[in-house]
């Protein structure tokens, strides 16, 4: 039998897809009231990798992912993801989402996805919340699963989250 551990904090980060650029600013204020301090370090790219969301929040869309200083239990990630729906409720506009907000945690060796649908390579986690990793860490980068969405499986996001692991890495050790 193994021992029980204590489990390490994560590197939260959220994603905002957004038609709305003022919109966006004023969700991540409010993500800011919750989960405290963004690092400087940001990425901001066109939406466009598929039409999903054209319908509901118009076009064309961005997507500009932050992550935030301070590290989060894993405990408290259902949580943050019902935190992150209720943002998006605010900002609905006719019943219509103008922002998305997808939040996630990075650890040493992946990057998960927080969702509320189930699907066959997600986990539930609690609190109506699933969790999909969605690339690992293998020869100094990370790697996409064969169901990555395809803009995380791109070379820009990977780069980014390959950023993001080197301040949670550092942040480990300085905390």
């Amino acid at each position: 039998m193994g021992a029980l551990e204590k489990q390490k904090s994560v590197k939260l980060f959220c994603s905002i897809i957004y038609r709305d650029a003022l919109r966006a600013e004023n969700a991540l204020k409010e993500m800011i009231k919750l989960f405290g301090e963004v690092e400087k370090l940001e990425l901001s790219v066109s939406f466009d990798y598929t039409d999903y969301y054209h319908d509901e929040m118009g076009e064309p869309l961005k997507r500009k992912i932050v992550c935030f200083k301070d590290l989060v239990s894993k405990e408290s990630i259902p949580q943050i993801k019902h935190e992150s729906n209720r943002i998006e409720d605010n900002f609905k506009e006719e019943e219509r989402r103008t922002v998305n907000i997808d939040p996630g945690y990075i650890t040493e060796a992946k990057v998960v996805l927080l969702t509320t649908k189930d699907y066959t390579h997600r986990i539930y986690i609690g609190k109506k919340i699933f969790a999909e990793s969605t690339l690992f860490y293998r020869g100094g980068s990370f790697a996409p699963w064969p169901w990555t969405y395809p803009d995380y499986a791109s070379q820009e996001l990977r780069e980014y989250f390959n950023k993001v692991r080197e301040l949670y890495m550092t942040s480990r050790k300085t905390g």
